[in-house]
């Protein structure tokens, strides 16, 4: 009866033997094509230009397609040209009309055209003719589509060439070349997935969503920096201040003012007010500073200890409140002894190297002065009514999660937490403990709650206080560390005390009975499952590698950001796997956009091939391909029950 029901359902979409028939004909093709291409980036940490760079170049794989379907019949300057063109069209056709005299200009523009049809066929080849139309510009799609199919037959020599005369004529070359070039970008990157830490340290994290939220195939794993954000946009303080100390910390308050639209007036006001005889030296920004701006480098110290001493304060809060969180060596505050300028920390005194606290309270030190309590009021305000952020937020509850796991892959930002012997480490979230997948799924289900639950405040504060605990608690997955120990690195000089040490997964993930257990915990298969995560910089200059346990666990945080490339020597990771197998690419610094168009550089990568299949992968082998083997089995069951006269026909 469930069945018939269901075959019913079915019959509405394909009313009769023939819609059905064409319908698994269809499908049975598609399972036969190469598997798309998937692109696997992490701890992209804002900077957008870079980002935007290797999105567009395919890490590398255009240049590469260029190559193979040109060869020697252009030069290396033309080929140059051509890849310029297609990862910056409009910006590159402005300096060709600036560079070229017309009659030589529209030979270019005709030769371009001609080059960007045979890039477009060759990256289209393994995608059905229904999927690359839709990737098409409207505008072109027809002319763009008879133009592949058709550029190659000699009898169509003429046909084709009135096409592209006529563009030229009408006047619309300009864009029909940037349609042609933003088509072969979409092709050549089937999947992305971007496996945390969109956010903080660069200065283009909105610029990144953007780009994100543009993508056609996109997953997110959440990174601990993005949950932060996240807790921030649910109007949580703890989160928030956390936000606006990053981004004085690393002189992006921009990304803040000018990026979302978030008004700092009233934190500038008390800052400058409440700290005005105060220099501030040790919250100097870590990123770039205008030095010719002496006076908006002195604000931004001002602001940035503001808003950290006010971070100690309602993170103490939170930790009195929420005592299962087990947070309590973090009470740093309440050690201090104000007069001395000292902090015991296990018995042990330490001088302070900033001794002026003109907010604390020594009798009640984690309480907000009247001051602090308008300034943080209005942050809550202006972080939970920004639409912009507010619309990148709920993309990242969207399309992310905590992990994921596709086509044998299990993707996740940090770690499973284990114990010192490689078991799974149980965590105690209110009163029942989680180890394993489980913890990852309650931690995900608590932050959704923290953010959309609008009836239960109770519920919806924990959740709030959950993404804090994501954030920064040693038991977090995304986090795993023992300590942040941010007052550390700001007000003491002992090494020691400045360490985080990192959670015991980190040296068992070269251990191969330990990384099938975490396969087998999120339902792999342990002889060719594989887990890929980030967050911790791989240090390549120092020899370490990010292919751990003989090619299982893949470490792809390669430095990004700006901030870790002195560790890590390169400048990012991007790991691809497409139809013959899995290969590691590695990026050189990026310098700038503008020199990449005019220069016509690229980022240099080195790639490194893990494994090639013997058999191309085909979507039949994908998730994805076992969807639709489902479908098409349903449709078989429609089709057998249409031939029986179980269902009727509609004609």
């Amino acid at each position: 009866m469930d069945q018939m029901k269901y075959l019913k359902e079915l019959a509405v979409r394909y009313p009769n033997v023939a819609a059905a028939s064409t319908e698994i004909i269809n499908l049975q093709a598609i399972l036969h094509l190469p598997k798309g291409t998937e692109h696997y980036v992490s701890d992209v940490h804002g900077e957008y230009e870079k980002f935007s760079h290797i999105i567009r170049n395919g890490s590398g794989a255009i240049r590469s397609r260029i190559e193979d379907e040109f060869g020697n019949t252009l030069t290396t300057k033309q080929k140059k040209n051509l890849a310029s063109v297609i990862y910056y069209p409009e910006q590159k056709m402005d300096l060709m009309e600036e560079e070229l005299p017309k009659n030589f200009l529209l030979e270019w523009q005709h030769d371009t055209m001609v080059r960007l049809v045979h890039v477009a066929r060759s990256v289209g080849n393994k995608y059905t003719r229904s999927k690359v139309r839709k990737a098409m510009s409207p505008e072109f799609a027809y002319v763009m589509e008879e133009l592949m199919v058709e550029h190659r037959r000699a009898d169509k020599k003429r046909y084709v060439e009135q096409i592209l005369e006529t563009i030229i004529m009408t006047g619309r070359v300009r864009q029909f070349i940037a349609a042609m070039a933003h088509l072969i970008q979409d092709l050549t990157i089937d999947h992305l997935h971007v496996i945390g830490d969109i956010y903080d340290r660069g200065s283009g994290p909105h610029r990144i969503m953007d780009c994100i939220m543009k993508t056609a195939n996109v997953d997110i794993q959440w990174g601990n920096h993005d949950i932060l954000w996240m807790g921030a946009a649910s109007g949580h303080r703890a989160c928030i201040c956390n936000v606006v100390r990053i981004c004085a910390r690393y002189n992006n308050l921009d990304v803040l003012e000018n990026g979302y639209g978030i008004n700092l007036i009233p934190l500038a006001r008390f800052a400058l007010e409440c700290y005005k005889d105060d220099e501030c030296e040790l919250f100097h920004a870590s990123g770039e500073v205008d030095e010719s701006n002496i006076r908006e480098e002195e604000l931004n110290k001002k602001m940035h200890k503001a808003i950290a001493i006010m971070q100690f304060k309602v993170e103490g809060q939170l930790i009195k409140r929420r005592p299962d969180f087990l947070m309590d060596q973090r009470l740093l505050l309440d050690k201090i002894d104000y007069e001395k300028g000292t902090i015991t920390l296990d018995g042990k005194e330490y001088e302070l190297k900033d001794k002026n606290f003109p907010t604390i309270d020594p009798n009640d030190p984690y309480k907000l002065t009247k001051e602090e309590e308008y300034v943080m009021e209005h942050l809550v305000t202006v972080f939970k009514y920004c639409a912009y952020l507010q619309e990148h937020i709920r993309f990242l509850f969207a399309k992310g999660h905590l992990y994921k796991v596709f086509n044998g892959m299990l993707l996740y930002h940090g770690c499973v937490p284990l114990n010192e012997d490689g078991t799974f480490r149980e965590v105690e979230i209110e009163g029942r403990k989680y180890a394993g997948k489980e913890l990852y799924d309650v931690l995900e289900h608590l932050a959704r709650q923290g953010y959309y639950e609008e009836k239960d405040m109770k519920a919806r504060k924990y959740g709030q206080d959950i993404m804090w605990f994501i954030w920064s608690n040693e038991n977090s997955p995304v986090y795993g560390k023992a300590k942040m120990a941010t007052f550390e690195r700001y007000f003491l000089d002992d090494v020691d005390l400045k360490k985080e040490k990192k959670d015991y997964y980190y040296q068992w993930y070269e251990n191969e009975a330990v990384i099938n257990q975490i396969l087998e915990e999120f339902g792999l298969d342990t002889s060719t499952g594989k887990i890929v995560n980030g967050h911790m910089p791989v240090a390549v200059k120092k020899g370490e590698s990010p292919i751990k346990c003989g090619g299982k666990l893949f470490v792809i945080d390669g430095g990004f950001s700006k901030a870790y490339q002195k560790t890590t020597g390169i400048a990012g990771y991007t790991l691809v796997s497409n139809s013959y197998g899995l290969k590691l690419v590695a990026h050189e610094p990026f310098v700038s956009r503008t020199i990449a168009i005019r220069e016509e550089t690229d980022i240099h990568s080195d790639t490194i091939v893990i494994n090639k299949v013997t058999k191309r992968k085909c979507v039949m082998d994908t998730d994805n391909g076992k969807a639709l083997q489902e479908k098409v089995a349903d449709l078989e069951q429609l089709l057998w029950a249409y031939q029986k006269g179980l269902i009727t026909e509609r004609i």
